[in-house]
């Protein structure tokens, strides 16, 4: 058991793309049997997503290697905003109080990615998909890759957590992020109870609708805490639910890998909203 640990600890990242693969793979055949479509079409837009795996990977592990390195450096020097909490020596409080102090961190992050333009133009690429299932997971720009990782290295600094941490709390993202994109939808009634604490398909799928206001609604990663506390929070049911982003519905340009990465180098303006979340 000790020596799976210290693999686990060693190798964060192969954990995680391990977990993604699993998961990704089992659900990518769910929506497969379910699908009114033809498997060639699904198949199709699964490609052009999948391939941004091929990018994201390489700056992944490498960045990574970094958060490892911040993360030991925080826990040998008891540094962060965990040495503030009391009780934070209690392997309970310790865990749960930086779970969500990192989820935050998430919501914050996610919130910037829409609200700064520069970062904006890259995050676009992954609401650029107009067809939302669980292959949109890996649709992120090489750039965007590179961004989120440096704003964890930060995070990690900021909070101080241990690798252990970051371990749990990946596992928990990688999981929420994927089945959050997945065609599957709760029914209402366990909606509401779950979307209480947790981000839904449900809740997820209405960040993706084409039009401000949605697009800037449920920010959270794991936790919908934020979105509620923050003002952030929106509905939308399925029927009225449009995916893919009205600066960028070009059907063609989104279903070819090169031309997605060209987007964030290419002029457009983003519309307004002209209508109200609630």
């Amino acid at each position: 058991m000790a020596e799976l640990r210290s693999f686990f600890s060693h190798h964060e990242d192969l954990t995680q793309v391990i977990l993604y693969a699993g998961i990704i793979t089992g659900l990518w055949f769910a929506e497969m049997m379910a699908s009114v479509e033809s498997i060639r079409n699904k198949w199709k837009h699964s490609v052009v997503n999948t391939l941004f795996i091929f990018t994201a990977l390489p700056i992944q592990l490498l960045l990574t290697t970094f958060v490892v390195l911040i993360s030991a450096w925080v826990t040998a020097h008891h540094w962060g905003l965990i040495t503030f909490i009391p009780y934070h020596y209690n392997r309970w409080v310790y865990y749960i109080t930086l779970f969500i102090l990192l989820d935050l961190c998430e919501y914050i992050y996610h919130v910037t990615m829409h609200k700064a333009v520069p970062l904006w133009k890259f995050h676009l690429v992954h609401h650029s998909d107009l067809k939302v299932d669980v292959s949109t997971t890996t649709r992120e720009h090489p750039c965007e890759t590179c961004i989120r990782t440096c704003f964890l290295m930060l995070w990690v600094f900021i909070c101080g957590p241990a690798i252990g941490v970051l371990i749990l709390r990946q596992t928990f993202q990688s999981f929420s992020n994927i089945v959050a994109h997945t065609e599957f939808r709760l029914p209402e009634r366990a909606n509401k109870i779950v979307a209480l604490v947790f981000i839904t398909p449900n809740l997820h799928h209405v960040h993706h609708h084409y039009q401000l206001p949605y697009t800037d609604c449920n920010y959270g990663d794991v936790l919908s805490i934020w979105d509620r506390l923050f003002g952030t929070y929106g509905q939308l049911s399925k029927e009225e639910t449009v995916f893919g982003i009205d600066t960028h519905m070009d059907e063609k340009l989104n279903a070819n890998f090169i031309g997605a990465v060209k987007i964030p180098f290419q002029k457009f303006e983003r519309k307004p909203h002209n209508q109200d979340i609630f």
